[in-house]
């Protein structure tokens, strides 16, 4: 692998050509920029702190041995929260936060029953009573991943067998009774395990270097299929991205085409008189997470580094093309502004923002840019101030979340963990 770690931080920066699952190597983005080891050190910590004990945390704790991520402005604990805080924590080494959030995401989210045996109700109060009985996908994506690094990191003597949670998660989600967490035919992600959401899928939950996780250390017996399912994952990701502005749908058909069911009419329906009903065909909030999942692929396992570099370049030129420090939070995927229905609400509020959450992402895909553009996003990450805004509006919980993985990427401490 080449790196590149010059002072002169309007350099270009070497691409890499093999990922860590290779080489174990991680690059600090922001040094090879200019910014001083100690200071990210230091930045990295507060931020992490910000989410984690600080006084807009979103991590609380419960007894003796419990806590849970919350999303404040929902007022709800989510299979998404829980997992990201899990994949934090192992990765920090913070052994008591991750035991902490799985205990509670066992015992609350986990259905141990029934049908669903082995998924999480997607979303619960904070005392653990459940809103929603079903899975979101991602969610089972997370704390399988989570898990296998717990067991990597700290053993499976230590009071959790975090192996034989993983293998129990991997047994379960293998398709049973018209459930199923990966699609059978297309080898892709569901929305949902269910009869509805399984019919389509969410590009911000693909992330191929997860399945070459769960290959290597799943010790399930499936390690082809994984990688199978890393395969069509990253084909998929070209089929979904708009190839001029680099930007993504919300939801999209296994083809990487738009919604075309009822409940989300595609262009046809449009065309024909049908609202957009909710933008679903839109870049708004999960799509803030693939230009992350993808710099995360391309850091890790790099075989698909040629594509995810020009992707890179051109998500950022886009956003670029926008106002480096006024780009929106939602766009159609042909870069034109949403309007009306189509804006996706949030905390009370309907309304296109400059959110930090996506300047995190954005950012975030500097790992993969060789133009020198990528620094001014490093640099409006550095300085963004994650405050409410003038309406009063502020997401402690998702773009506080987002914020930190960037900051992870950003300097090389978001890693594949082994034995």
């Amino acid at each position: 692998m080449a790196l590149v770690c010059a002072v002169n931080v309007s350099a270009q920066v070497t691409p890499w050509t093999e990922g860590a699952f290779t080489t174990g190597k991680y690059r600090n983005v922001f040094v090879d920029m200019g910014y001083q080891p100690a200071e990210v050190d230091a930045k990295l910590k507060e931020v992490f702190n910000d989410v984690f004990r600080g006084p807009n945390k979103v991590y609380f704790e419960v007894g003796d041995s419990m806590g849970y991520v919350s999303d404040i402005k929902n007022n709800d604990a989510r299979t998404e929260g829980m997992s990201y805080g899990m994949m934090v924590a192992v990765q920090f080494g913070e052994k008591d936060i991750f035991d902490r959030l799985w205990r509670w995401s066992k015992k609350y989210m986990q259905h141990q029953s029934g049908d669903r045996v082995g998924y999480f109700a997607w979303s619960c109060k904070t005392d653990g009573t459940h809103n929603a009985e079903g899975a979101a996908s991602d969610g089972e994506l997370y704390f399988i991943t989570a898990l296998i690094f717990a067991s990597n990191r700290w053993g499976d003597d230590t009071g959790i067998n975090y192996k034989a949670e993983a293998r129990r998660i991997l047994d379960c989600i293998q398709p049973r009774k018209n459930v199923f967490l990966i699609d059978p035919t297309t080898k892709l992600i569901t929305f949902t395990p269910d009869g509805f959401g399984q019919r389509f899928t969410d590009p911000s939950y693909h992330i191929p270097a997860f399945y070459e996780v769960w290959a290597k250390w799943g010790d399930d017996g499936r390690s082809e299929h994984w990688m199978e399912c890393a395969r069509k994952s990253r084909e998929f990701l070209h089929k979904c991205i708009n190839d001029k502005t680099g930007l993504n749908p919300d939801m999209c058909q296994y083809d990487g085409s738009e919604m075309q069911m009822p409940r989300f009419p595609g262009r046809q329906q449009r065309q024909q008189g049908a609202p957009r009903r909710n933008g679903v065909n839109n870049f708004r909030y999960d799509s803030w997470r693939v230009p992350m999942n993808i710099a995360l692929d391309y850091e890790w396992s790099c075989v698909d580094g040629e594509w995810q570099r020009q992707y890179g370049e051109k998500i950022q030129n886009f956003f670029y093309s926008q106002g480096i420090d006024t780009f929106l939070d939602q766009y159609r995927t042909d870069g034109s502004l949403p309007e009306g229905d189509e804006i996706l609400g949030a905390g009370g509020f309907r309304k296109l923002r400059h959110s930090i959450g996506l300047v995190a992402t954005t950012a975030a895909a500097s790992v993969m840019c060789s133009h020198e553009k990528s620094k001014e996003f490093v640099d409006a990450l550095w300085n963004a101030r994650h405050v409410p805004f003038e309406d009063g509006y502020f997401d402690a919980y998702y773009d506080g979340l987002l914020r930190l993985f960037a900051f992870m990427h950003l300097s090389g401490n978001y890693r594949i963990i082994t034995k």
